[in-house]
């Protein structure tokens, strides 16, 4: 390993040994102290304790945060023997992730302690997570992304499971683990295929290689197969959306977010990684099954979501649907600007999602978790602000302006026209009218209904002061979208040159 490799993974290797350092420091740390007579507790688990790891995390992500924005200057590397690559794209993408995974833990904080899962561990399986994607967003190699997919599915899947007491919890913890293995097993199973007609495990080999008409075309296809049929289950895409709605309900609000934000980009620059850096050359096979993949989750969960009244559950048919459209922007291949705009929908459906998981955190309390309709029946009558931020998270769902939901929708239905995708720009267009009810229905029941139950809202100062912040960046961000949109082009096309 030499100088230039450090230099490359530098971050990654900074964030794995501060969060090996909390993991061995909360367990065998020896001192005691005794918070309740006679009964001791490791100094890791009290509220001071916690508050160190909980505190150093938010130190050591915003380190990173700025590690990786100084980066977005710099050209492509390639290092570590070509198993990992630092570029513009994953840069940015993994700047926004460690955004993400800080607004996630500020927001998650006073619901954890009311929950009595405000502990280390579940700190130092967010930042193990975090690690995942880091590795997966910068994976050249196919044991690469693998490898970055599980330390990024692993965690997360404890972290499902993590309220022992819940039978939801346990429940969706085991169906999450289960279609878990098995989108990995069809994902592994494709890239050996892969492997076994090309000879290598490098991207920019296999992009070589692959395009060679003397190669055997049926193995390839039936690898692709199995690769896209993997990457759908991960991004919960329909057929493979089975897991999301239970384990979107089940968690707890604190770990749907862990899964309904970061992870999206980690998927995104999967998807990009195989499909567009890899698997080019195989466009008439695999883009005839994005187009299936994408119509089908705009169709199914936009329709599905209007007969649910679990606001979880319902946001997760909705997740379903707005992966959808990241991967309609996917299809226009030849195209920079349409990579951009599927980018840019994913930075700003994760900015959109931490807002509306944050209120619905900010609204349960101890010993109450808001996950219906009712939960917001008359927010406006006892808390307007809060109703406002909600309004705007479900117009931006909805892609209503001036959010920014509107910015991103129609980013990638200008590239679908541009693309001479007419026929797919008017079908999700359809798609986005009917999901707005549902969204919609969100707005009315905390506008127009009377409150059945008395309304709280939790959580630190500055905990709201953030979840205000992000309400109103989702509003100027959809005003004046060009600033992140020229980033996203940029690092786009910066990416794809140096490739």
């Amino acid at each position: 390993m030499q100088a230039f490799d450090l230099y490359a993974i530098l971050p990654e290797l900074v964030l794995l040994v501060a969060t090996c350092l909390l993991l061995v420091a909360s367990v065998f740390v020896p001192e005691r102290v005794t918070s309740t007579p006679g009964v001791e507790q490791d100094i890791f688990h009290t509220p001071r304790g916690v508050g160190f790891v909980y505190f150093f995390s938010l130190i050591l992500l915003a380190y990173l945060i700025f590690a990786f924005i100084g980066r977005m200057g710099d050209p492509a590397l390639v290092a570590m023997n070509g198993l990992f690559q630092s570029d513009p794209l994953s840069n940015l993408l993994k700047a926004c992730s460690c955004i993400a995974v800080l607004v996630s833990l500020i927001y998650s904080k006073q619901y954890l302690m009311d929950r009595a899962l405000f502990r280390p561990d579940f700190i130092v399986l967010a930042l193990l997570a975090l690690l995942g994607q880091f590795v997966l967003i910068s994976g050249a190699n196919l044991l690469t992304l693998y490898l970055g997919l599980e330390l990024m599915a692993l965690p997360t899947y404890a972290l499902v499971a993590m309220r022992h007491s819940s039978e939801k919890s346990v429940e969706a913890g085991i169906k999450y683990f289960i279609l878990g293995a098995l989108a990995s097993g069809f994902l592994l199973y494709g890239m050996s295929m892969l492997y076994g007609v090309t000879g290598s495990l490098d991207l920019i080999e296999i992009f070589k290689t692959v395009a060679d008409p003397r190669l055997n075309h049926l193995v390839m296809a039936f690898g692709l197969v199995f690769i896209v049929a993997g990457l759908a289950f991960k991004l919960g895409v329909v057929p493979f959306h089975m897991w999301v709605p239970d384990v979107y309900q089940g968690a707890p609000t604190a770990v749907t977010l862990m899964i309904a934000a970061a992870p999206k980009l980690a998927a995104f620059a999967l998807l990009f990684r195989l499909l567009v850096n890899t698997l080019l050359p195989l466009l008439g096979d695999w883009q005839p099954m994005l187009v299936l993949l994408a119509v089908l989750s705009l169709v199914v969960g936009n329709v599905t979501a209007i007969a649910q009244t679990n606001i979880k559950r319902m946001l997760a048919y909705s997740a379903i649907a707005q992966m959808g459209f990241v991967l309609l922007g996917m299809l226009s291949v030849f195209d920079d600007h349409a990579f951009s705009a599927a980018m840019f929908y994913a930075i700003t459906y994760v900015l959109t999602t931490l807002g509306t998981f944050g209120l619905l955190m900010a609204l349960s309390r101890k010993g109450y978790d808001c996950e219906t309709l009712d939960g917001l029946k008359g927010l406006n009558k006892k808390h307007p602000w809060f109703a406002f931020i909600g309004l705007v998270m479900m117009f931006s769902l909805a892609g209503i302006p001036p959010t920014v939901g509107f910015a991103a929708k129609l980013g990638v239905l200008e590239a679908l026209v541009d693309a001479q995708h007419t026929f797919l720009a008017v079908i999700a267009v359809i798609a986005s009218l009917i999901g707005a009810f549902y969204y919609l229905r969100v707005v009315k029941v905390m506008y127009f209904d009377e409150p059945e139950h008395e309304i709280t809202v939790s959580g630190s100062g500055f905990a709201k002061g953030l979840l205000s912040l992000n309400s109103i960046l989702v509003l100027v961000i959809g005003i004046v979208p060009a600033g992140l949109m020229s980033l996203c082009l940029d690092a786009m096309r910066r990416t794809l040159l140096g490739s």
